[in-house]
């Protein structure tokens, strides 16, 4: 039977988040979308991200996408008040969160050690750049900076061009992603044997660990990929392709497809052509194969070209832009935003976490925080003896 559809997986978790800029709000933002009470820990000049556009009345729309949900009290973690303050808030915590660089917390005494001695049950999650471990530890990293040393950047671009950055934060959210399943790995463990532990998570581990196929052929083959641009480095046809008003995307992986993709574009006989035969030498006479697609989708639109291969049964799709894909019919039914209530902004949408649970709603949930808007509700629950 579903869950009381009041009630979302994470209600009754107290999440105290140190975390600044993207990786660590992105994590604890998803704890929040879940039913989380996720204090943001703040200095009296607010979390980075304040201050970042795109700005609307005064107000960061970035800050306002990744802290959704969560209530916020600053302090100035230099006072020993606020240190003792935060001490006890820490002991009513099940997760405690933060992406300083390695060793800060712990000048702070706010270290895993320090709070666990506090609180045994305390999963205490650092996410960094580099870890808590190895020569890198106590060198700065944006996602640039994690991109360009992970090996994506190299891979990514087109074969004659420069090195090209993903056109997303992606080494920020891989961390953000894999901090948030570590978490909850730790927390379904304290389940087991009443004891929390310290989780370290590396922005450049999980970008690393987020190539599986680059991975494979390093790893496995020996191999030091290059970059291939919007063709797959492994299979075709596998990318994209230029129609008579744009492009489209296709992807066929096995011989199977292949066939059927052969049938769709109107070269049946293609499939039995000794150059392309199998995948491996399909990839490598990429170019020709490529030159017979593209003549084949001149005379079409690419909505044409869609059209036909998915009514074989081909993956394919046009290129979208973000504001298209955000608000498409399949986003919205999804309910990959949600509507929330901004006292200086109204209405605004922001986005929501994509995992769907059976009978927990997706809709609701509060703006993110102005800096400091719950100190007094934080620190009277401390001054009652409130656990929860």
């Amino acid at each position: 039977m579903d869950a009381d559809r009041s009630t979302r997986p994470l209600d009754g978790l107290r999440v105290i988040d140190f975390s600044r800029v993207l990786a660590g709000p992105y994590c604890t933002a998803m704890f929040a979308d879940l039913g989380a009470d996720v204090i943001k820990i703040e200095s009296p000049q607010g979390d980075d991200y304040r201050h970042i556009g795109p700005f609307r009345d005064g107000e960061s729309l970035l800050f306002q996408a990744v802290n959704r949900g969560k209530r916020s009290i600053a302090l100035d973690l230099k006072d020993p008040e606020a240190i003792r303050a935060v001490r006890a808030l820490c002991r009513t915590a099940d997760l405690v969160v933060e992406n300083f660089r390695p060793g800060v917390m712990e000048r702070l005494g706010l270290g895993p050690d320090a709070l666990r001695a506090d609180n045994p049950r305390l999963v205490y999650l650092s996410v960094s750049g580099f870890g808590q471990s190895g020569p890198n530890v106590a060198r700065p990293a944006y996602d640039i900076i994690v991109q360009a040393m992970s090996g994506l950047m190299h891979v990514t671009g087109e074969p004659d061009g420069p090195p090209t950055m993903i056109g997303e934060a992606l080494g920020d959210v891989a961390g953000g992603l894999f901090a948030a399943w570590g978490a909850m790995v730790a927390l379904f463990e304290r389940e087991r044997t009443g004891k929390g532990r310290h989780v370290d998570v590396a922005l450049f581990d999980s970008l690393v660990s987020m190539m599986p196929v680059t991975s494979a052929r390093v790893l496995l083959a020996g191999d030091d990929p290059a970059r291939t641009g919007n063709r797959h480095a492994l299979s075709a046809p596998f990318g994209t392709y230029r129609a008579a008003d744009g492009h489209f995307a296709v992807a066929v992986l096995n011989d199977k497809l292949f066939q059927a993709f052969c049938t769709a574009i109107g070269a049946p006989s293609l499939a039995a052509n000794p150059q392309f035969a199998t995948d491996t030498l399909r990839r490598e006479n990429e170019p020709a194969l490529a030159a017979i697609i593209e003549a084949w989708a001149a005379s079409r639109t690419a909505a044409e070209v869609v059209d036909a291969l998915a009514a074989a049964g081909i993956p394919a799709a046009p290129i979208e832009t973000a504001a298209q894909a955000w608000r498409s019919p399949q986003s919205e039914s999804r309910a990959l935003s949600v509507e929330v209530e901004h006292p200086g902004l109204g209405p605004v949408r922001v986005p929501q976490q994509p995992v769907h649970f059976s009978g927990a709603a997706r809709s609701g949930g509060r703006p993110a925080p102005a800096l400091d808007e719950h100190r007094e509700d934080i620190l009277a629950s401390l001054r009652e003896g409130e656990t929860r």
